[in-house]
């Protein structure tokens, strides 16, 4: 599944949840790919064209994930187990599957760098993948069971 930010943008206004509203939230969350702030989705590791964004604190009504990690949660709106994966004890570019008999259905990135999570266990680009911005990105329904990832190279 392929977005643009204008596309990522409007379906974030038009699908926000009424009670991130009602807390006086700014849009952010979708049922749908990323939920970012200031940054391209990115779509891919070399040639491809990367923008970086202000680390970001978690928005109103959103999952809190600390800076420099990346949040994995095994359901919708950042529900059930939750998994958390730092810089420190990850390859970089390398495929990181999640534990066996496990998988994620939301996440929050905030490595500072992209992140494409796989429906893949292999990180396979024959099934669904995204890619999402490292500077804040709050995912709280992925459009695919996430099996594993990769963190890129900034």
């Amino acid at each position: 599944m392929r977005t643009t930010v204008l596309a990522a943008t409007l379906a974030a206004t038009a699908l926000v949840p009424a009670t991130a509203m009602s807390s006086g939230a700014t849009p952010a969350a979708h049922h749908g790919p990323a939920v970012h702030h200031g940054a391209a989705v990115h779509h891919g590791p070399a040639g491809q064209e990367r923008s970086r964004s202000a680390p970001q604190a978690a928005p109103a009504g959103l999952a809190p994930c600390g800076a420099g990690q990346l949040c994995l949660w095994a359901k919708p709106d950042f529900t059930g187990a939750a998994q958390v994966h730092e810089l420190s004890t990850v390859d970089i570019e390398s495929c990181v599957p999640l534990p066996a008999g496990s998988s994620a259905q939301a996440l929050v990135n905030r490595t500072g760098r992209p992140v494409t999570t796989y429906q893949s266990a292999e990180c396979a680009e024959t099934g669904e993948f995204e890619t999402y911005p490292g500077g804040g990105t709050w995912v709280p329904r992925s459009p695919y069971t996430v099996r594993a990832f990769k963190i890129w190279e900034s």
